[in-house]
């Protein structure tokens, strides 16, 4: 067991986030934002922002039969398990994509709507680009590794911009905890987070060895939409605590009356304009009662709880994308979280972060076999270009070192992280009696220097006279001003130089 943890968190993938005000798009805050990465499963928010489309626009019905496909069938996990010539409705197909992250629904999605994975990943690269996605190239409809398909964190937040104002009606399936198919419940991979954060409401995880743990992240607070995302995590509750700070900081920078402006949907093109001519459009009749999805209400969690529980193990048999577990009640969500509090000095602008969120993670599901592109030229790497930050999860001594490529447009790519430059200093917040303390109080520290401390690696090491909590991987002014603040609010801080 403990192997398979070390294996799954040891090899960091590249690190990216921005967060976004809903209500007018305003960036407030971005780190490596436009940079090239494996997206994952955030790809099924694009899947099913077509299926929306397609809806709405007649070409098919949420009641239509869809026929499974071979094709279909033998997508790897995370999938719904369905079976080559089965019949089944495309709400179903939405729902296990939306919820469960399923693989084979969402690719039975796509060929029902354009007949192949590569006449559907057309679509949604025409799609992108009219959602104003520039930096994003499409191969296939569910996200799992393949040369070529690539995304960034600022387009995925802004897709999901897009689902939210676009759709609001379907909106709702991505906030569901749990959602029925024919003969059995679907858990949410994001349930933790949705259940444990005030206000979250959406919408979509990701994970692949290649991509790390992404997650695009959306909650409402009075009338302020905060949405963000978060790109190479290095587990499930990682990713759900970097979710929470970040959203937490978008709450405290965005202003609380503004006018929204929704962003512009894009026309309606089903077919590519150089394809049309000779081509009949494939469209059906609407089905005039065919009905949106209603919200579920979910139970309410006291504010204070800012991260989901502990994972649990899951059956063997059900196999959730990068987040596994069966579920335990709110009662017991809520005893361990209130149990684990405790008052720390943190201004009271700033909402605590309970320790659940750096209670090791179970182990993740193994990543899907890459997939080689069909009629993809290689490309030569080039030299990493000189303005890319890196950032937390840091590597270890002796891990591997970045790489990076050039795509066809000239951006970035990267594969690996490195650590950064002449960020070799560390600031040691305290010595405790438990490793549980150091843990907590570097979660409290971190939020409260969110500006300073935003990336730095986490360290807790046992000495003989107890759990030191040390936060590593900073420039000298970035460790000097960290301790300067901490001392003026009688807090513990020490700077440690390189090779300390």
């Amino acid at each position: 067991m403990s192997v398979a943890i070390q294996a799954g968190t040891a090899r960091a993938a590249p690190y990216a986030a921005i967060v976004l005000d809903a209500r007018t798009g305003e960036v407030l805050h971005s780190r490596n934002a436009d940079t090239r990465l494996h997206p994952a499963s955030l790809t099924k928010m694009l899947t099913l922002y077509i299926a929306f489309e397609a809806v709405e626009k007649g070409e098919i019905s949420l009641d239509t039969l869809v026929k499974v496909s071979r094709n279909a069938a033998a997508e790897p996990p995370s999938k719904l398990g369905l079976r080559e010539g089965q019949r089944i409705k495309l709400r179903y197909l939405i729902r296990a994509a939306a919820v469960k992250s399923a693989n084979d629904a969402a690719t039975a999605i796509g060929e029902a709507i354009e007949g192949s994975e590569s006449a559907f990943a057309a679509r949604m690269n025409r799609t992108a680009k009219a959602l104003g996605m520039t930096n994003s190239t499409f191969r296939n409809m569910h996200g799992l590794t393949t040369s070529g398909h690539l995304s960034t964190a600022r387009d995925m937040a802004n897709l999901g911009r897009h689902l939210f104002y676009d759709y609001p009606d379907y909106y709702n399936l991505f906030g569901r905890v749990t959602t029925d198919v024919p003969g059995r419940t679907l858990y949410n991979t994001n349930r933790k987070f949705l259940r444990a954060y005030r206000g979250a409401d959406g919408i979509k995880t990701g994970y692949t060895r290649a991509a790390g743990f992404n997650l695009v992240g959306s909650a409402q607070r009075g009338n302020v939409r905060i949405i963000a995302a978060v790109f190479g995590g290095s587990s499930t509750p990682w990713r759900n605590q970097r979710m929470a700070e970040l959203l937490n900081m978008g709450f405290s920078r965005a202003e609380k009356n503004v006018t929204v402006q929704r962003p512009r949907k894009p026309s309606y093109a089903p077919v590519d304009p150089l394809l049309m001519s000779g081509r009949e459009n494939n469209r059906v009749r609407a089905v005039a009662a065919s009905l949106r999805p209603v919200a579920r209400p979910l139970p309410q969690i006291p504010e204070a709880v800012q991260v989901a529980a502990a994972p649990v193990v899951t059956p063997p048999e059900i196999i959730e994308e990068g987040d596994q577990g069966s579920e335990p009640s709110p009662a017991e969500i809520l005893a361990r979280q209130v149990a684990a509090l405790e008052p720390q000095p943190v201004p009271a602008a700033i909402e605590t972060t309970v320790d659940a969120a750096i209670v090791p993670a179970a182990p993740e599901p193994e990543a899907a076999p890459v997939r080689s592109a069909a009629l993809q030229p290689r490309v030569k790497p080039r030299a990493r270009p000189s303005n890319l930050l890196t950032q937390f999860p840091a590597a270890a001594p002796g891990a591997e070192t970045t790489t990076a490529s050039a795509d066809a447009g000239g951006a970035a790519v990267v594969t690996r992280l490195t650590s950064a430059g002449e960020a070799n200093w560390s600031v040691n917040v305290g010595r405790f009696n438990t490793k549980g303390l150091a843990e907590r109080a570097m979660l409290t520290t971190a939020l409260a220097e969110i500006e300073t401390l935003n990336g730095a690696g986490r360290e807790v090491r046992q000495s003989p006279r107890g759990w030191d909590a040390t936060f590593t991987g900073l420039t000298r002014d970035e460790a000097d001003r960290t301790c300067q603040r901490m001392v003026a609010r009688s807090q513990t801080c020490f700077m440690l130089h390189p090779g300390t």
